[in-house]
């Protein structure tokens, strides 16, 4: 059995700036409580052992006194949340990867212009919804060329797409929006590593029996990758840890693909490769 790692798998720059700022207010001794603004990242690994160290995830800031400090996670937030955490007197570490942050400020700037907004996602994610926030809320948000329909023909609009959506996904969507929309300025905000864990899963898959996708199940960009794997190889699987393995039946002439989300740290994908090298040897 050959155990073969795409090029590009695992966090990404946002991620990982976010993970350490983190752990890193755990070596603080200044007694400020500190919490995550909804979940750090998208990896149950992550947000559960930072909660057994004493970093706590909440979604309501009304739960929170003053004297707190607050991580907002790499998906950002809407710009009104961000004005109440300011008047709330919070200590805020703002981790919002700086490619959720670029589509924040494309957008308010647009929107400021008289531009309708156009997000391609998914409504109900994170980072759209915080972008949206941008833009008072006034965004027009599809996840697909299929539901084109909500777009009215606008006489001028501006188009973001989520950072972690596919390029097939974005291309078609801007294809049919040209067609709809008088003056139509686009801006495709896929991520760089997003793009690199795309194609390099995209090449692995072509060559293995099985494509393992490693990340949480809530992630989008894992999400993604498990899509466009599924493509070209049948036996795909998206797992969050090793012990998902068992689930998994291998071959010894096999040849297995691996690739992570941006979510999914370094130690897990080694997990998941020694354990397939320890079924190697069995």
């Amino acid at each position: 059995m050959k155990v073969i790692v795409a090029n590009h798998a695992g966090f990404c720059f946002g991620v990982k700036r976010a993970v350490e700022k983190a752990y890193e207010q755990l070596n603080k001794k200044d007694n400020i409580k500190t919490y995550t603004l909804g979940e750090l990242i998208h990896n149950p690994h992550v947000v559960n052992d930072l909660y057994e160290k004493g970093i706590k995830s909440i979604e309501d800031i009304n739960s929170i006194n003053e004297n707190s400090r607050i991580i907002i996670r790499t998906h950002g937030i809407s710009e009104d949340l961000y004005s109440k955490l300011k008047e709330k007197n919070l200590e805020i570490e703002d981790m919002t990867c700086p490619f959720v942050k670029k589509v924040q400020n494309i957008v308010k700037k647009y929107y400021n212009n008289g531009y309708n907004i156009i997000i391609v996602g998914d409504e109900k994610h994170p980072e759209v919804r915080g972008v949206n926030g941008w833009c008072n809320n006034t965004a027009y948000i599809i996840n697909s060329s299929e539901n084109m329909e909500i777009i009215p023909k606008f006489n001028k609009a501006c188009v973001v797409a989520q950072t972690t959506i596919t390029q097939e996904q974005w291309e078609k969507v801007l294809k049919i929006l040209k067609n709809k929309v008088k003056e139509l300025i686009s801006f495709n905000t896929i991520c760089d590593a997003t793009n690199k864990r795309q194609k390099a899963a995209e090449e692995l898959s072509h060559i293995v029996d099985i494509m393992i996708v490693i990340g949480g199940k809530k992630s989008s960009n894992t999400q993604k990758l498990k899509k466009i794997c599924e493509k070209n190889c049948k036996k795909t699987y998206q797992i969050e840890s090793k012990e998902e393995l068992n689930l998994i039946l291998f071959k010894k002439d096999y040849t297995i693909g691996i690739t992570a989300g941006a979510s999914t740290p370094g130690y897990i994908i080694n997990d998941v490769v020694n354990e397939l090298m320890y079924k190697k040897g069995e």
